[in-house]
């Protein structure tokens, strides 16, 4: 528990000596395996890397009910305060819970905020110095964690923790900069930012805003969101930092990283940019030196082209932002009436491999937020539902709705307007780009069996229809003959890729066929088989696509 007994400087210092006696008495011999060392405590000192913690608002809101029933630290009728006298009475807040009165989750968030600091005391503050809020809607789930940090026994004025509100659903991206506006003008929070040399890092939800809002609602709302977020910040003196929860395909806020960056323009801070990256993306990207190399040059050179060339690619007109807005409402609106649609849920549960992606457990979180509760979508996790979807190569979360807002928009005619607006501006053309890349990933064939299916012919050809219309749209803006014909290496990367997975799905869903055809059935043994059959593809699966979603 106590201060190591050897620091970083200490190790570098005895490395360099090794290195000149290994140069001088050894002719250099194993020398850069030293170098590969001295490297990696240069850049990670004695830590692998920083640790995150991170924890779902509700379970701090649950916590802090329980905490002001069980013991005199807040006020008793907390639970029934307004949200004003909440952050007031979490600013008060400055004697430590009692953890033995708690359990279960409860409890090891508790233990878990106590464990940052025994962390810092070891590794130094960049061993853990970030908490992030998932489904943070409103300025008191920020102050919730603020008072819980008090509460398990740290001092406001030491509090070297950032505390991180992550914004994942559409309407709470729409209220991210009055939520930090709120917190900007708090007395207390604004001290604790003093502390943190007045810089607050802010996450963005590529997947679960996919999830609620569909492809374009999603990628607009976190751009609007991140201008408005850095002009609050600017208007206040705080430097903001992004910090972008983007998955593997598209439909997760993948793609075309550098395009994407490159695209952002000036009214967006961009003086430091964190992302998150998969498992299973990071080996491929960054697992070689010149793999790696190329990638991290793509990254900079994103930042430099934005910082130096801002061009055409960053401030829309405002004609330009009431398109894209009425282009977004438009794709959500055709989206979720899908997500809506009764036999939704069925088709999830049966058609695709879903309910088996936890069996894999390959995610970074379980599939469900509630485990022990039914089904819903709202309780189902983002990777899991993209996931599914891309395992029966109808990637609807990667254009679902764009065919629909397209068509529309011609309708009205503003044809000419929206072609314009994709040759000038790098930001939507690489946002159809990577649609166009979602689409072609797609292979209905695999199921088009589900076409005539007495419970799910609607929802297949409602999806198969969105997909044609689509199609066709998105290559009417780019004017290409073929999905990704400006990308030839990236088209037959997909290409070469599709021809390991195609057999492996197709035997997953013989697999899931013979299931929803066993329905009724007893025969556990034979279930037993197929849902092994279901899994085991999944790895194949996940492995040749390099992301489980």
């Amino acid at each position: 528990g106590s201060q190591p007994a050897i620091s970083a400087t200490e190790i570098l210092r005895s490395l360099k000596e090794v290195k000149q006696i290994v140069h001088d008495e050894h002719n250099g011999l194993f020398i850069s395996m030293v170098d590969d060392l001295i490297g990696k405590v240069q850049a990670f000192g004695l830590f692998f890397a920083s640790l995150d913690i991170r924890q779902e608002s509700s379970v701090h809101g649950k916590l802090l009910e329980t905490i002001a029933l069980k013991e005199p630290l807040l006020l008793k009728e907390y639970a029934v305060l307004s949200e004003t006298e909440k952050i007031a009475s979490l600013s008060r807040v400055n004697a430590p819970a009692d953890t033995s009165l708690y359990e279960g989750v409860l409890k090891d968030t508790l233990l878990s905020m106590k464990a940052v600091k025994h962390i810092q005391q070891v590794n130094g503050e960049k061993g853990c110095h970030r908490y992030v809020i998932s489904q943070c809607n409103s300025a008191l789930n920020v102050m919730e964690v603020f008072g819980l940090f008090m509460l398990s026994g740290w001092e406001r004025e030491s509090l070297s923790v950032d505390i991180v509100p992550l914004f994942e659903t559409i309407d709470d991206l729409d209220r991210a900069a009055g939520i930090m506006e709120t917190l900007f003008k708090d007395e207390v929070y604004r001290k604790h930012l003093e502390l943190r040399n007045n810089t607050q890092t802010i996450m963005v939800g590529f997947s679960d805003g996919t999830k609620d809002g569909g492809y374009l609602m999603a990628n607009w709302g976190i751009y609007q969101a991140k201008k408005k977020l850095t002009k609050t910040g600017d208007d206040h003196g705080i430097s903001i930092i992004f910090f972008d929860g983007r998955g593997g395909p598209p439909a997760r806020g993948g793609g075309k990283t550098h395009k994407f960056y490159a695209s952002m323009g000036k009214e967006i801070a961009s003086k430091e940019i964190q992302l998150t990256i998969q498992g299973q993306t990071i080996s491929a990207a960054f697992g070689n030196k010149d793999a790696a190399q190329f990638n991290m040059e793509q990254l900079m050179t994103a930042g430099i082209t934005n910082e130096l060339f801002p061009l055409k690619t960053s401030s829309f007109t405002e004609p330009e932002q009431a398109l894209m807005k009425d282009i977004a409402l438009l794709s959500m609106n055709k989206y979720l009436g899908l997500r809506n649609h009764p036999k939704l849920i069925d088709y999830l549960q049966l058609a695709t491999p879903l309910k088996y992606y936890n069996e894999t457990n390959i995610g970074s979180r379980p599939a469900k937020r509630n485990p022990g509760e039914a089904f819903d979508l709202k309780q189902l996790r983002a990777i899991p539902y993209v996931g599914a979807w891309s395992q029966v190569k109808q990637n609807v979360t990667g254009y679902y709705g764009v065919g629909t807002a397209l068509q529309e928009i011609e309708k009205r005619g503003k044809w000419d307007e929206i072609v314009q607006l994709y040759n000038n501006s790098l930001f939507i053309k690489t946002l159809f780009d990577n649609c166009e890349m979602s689409m072609k990933k797609c292979f209905f064939p695999l199921t088009a069996g589900l076409a005539k299916d007495p419970v799910f012919s609607e929802v297949w050809n409602d999806i198969h229809d969105e997909y044609e219309l689509s199609k066709k749209y998105v290559l009417k803006l780019s004017g290409n003959r073929s999905l990704m014909e400006n990308y030839p290496v990236e088209q037959l990367s997909v290409s070469m890729r599709e021809k390991i997975v195609l057999p492996l799905l197709t035997i997953q869903q013989y697999a899931l066929a013979n299931l929803r055809a066993m329905q009724l059935e007893d025969n556990q043994d034979l279930k037993a088989v197929f849902e092994k059959l279901i899994i085991r593809c999944s790895f194949g699966i996940i492995n040749a696509g390099r992301n489980a979603a």
